[in-house]
């Protein structure tokens, strides 16, 4: 059985999905599946994914990780958007990641990742991670306020399987790093990339809006975030948003 197992569809309604019912043979450290096109990619809670058939990475990755306890899986969620993010710094700098499980390029968003984990006995026994990666896409027609590609960073194409290759590498260094037992390091360099780790920015929560600093990023994923005035907020997934000027979007 191969190390890690490759699969190359031309397209799926989700590759998460895809992953989740797979029954052919598996590779011992990873299965990854990438495909040519989605028909009903995700994103965060009903967020949907657009891209241009042929022209992104949309795939996912299911890996049996060791002794992840069930409240530490944020964990997996780190990797991979850490391995997205060292795949796309090979191509441009100022690559960084935006809490929860998205990255981006300055102020517009290059990637998103989500994971799901099937826990028993307060374990994770598999995780599938699912990422899309835009590369040489450059225009975008939908709602999404900030989208960009290394395409529309770089001016020119980019090798798709250039970058896929450099991230199933580096996502591997964290599986390894995780079954280590070394998740605090990995916590540590995704709180060292996060988006926005300094200064006062703007946010917006169910009060409305107000400015903040981040203080940090828990090990189960619980952002808190400093006001001026020495209040402290924190807050799970979808309970805050950032504040963007969307006017740095760039479709070109």
């Amino acid at each position: 059985m191969e190390h890690i197992k490759t699969i190359f569809i031309e397209e799926t309604g989700s590759t998460i999905d895809f992953l989740r019912y797979y029954r052919g043979e598996e590779g011992t450290r990873m299965t990854v599946v990438c495909a040519e096109n989605q028909t009903a990619g995700r994103g965060q809670g009903t967020n949907r994914w657009e891209s241009e058939a042929g022209k992104n990475l949309l795939l996912a990755v299911k890996a049996y990780p060791k002794n992840v306890q069930a409240h530490r899986q944020f964990v997996l969620l780190e990797a991979g958007a850490l391995a997205v993010k060292d795949a796309l710094e090979r191509h441009t700098d100022g690559i960084c990641v935006k809490w929860p499980n998205d990255v981006y390029h300055g102020d517009c968003k290059i990637s998103g990742t989500l994971s799901e984990c099937t826990i028993a006995h307060g374990l994770v026994t598999s995780c599938i991670i699912g990422t899309g990666i835009n590369i040489n896409q450059r225009l975008f027609a939908g709602d999404a306020p900030n989208p960009t590609s290394l395409a529309v960073i770089n001016g020119k194409d980019a090798d798709r399987m250039e970058v896929l290759g450099v991230f199933i590498r580096h996502l591997s260094t964290y599986l390894d790093m995780i079954d280590g037992g070394h998740h605090d390091d990995i916590h540590a360099m995704y709180k060292e990339a996060l988006y926005r780790r300094h200064g006062i920015h703007a946010y917006r929560d169910k009060d409305g809006e107000f400015d903040a600093t981040i203080e940090s990023v828990s090990p189960n994923g619980m952002l808190t975030l400093a006001t001026a005035d020495g209040k402290r907020r924190e807050y799970a997934f979808k309970e805050v948003s950032f504040i963007i000027n969307s006017n740095q979007s760039n479709n070109k």
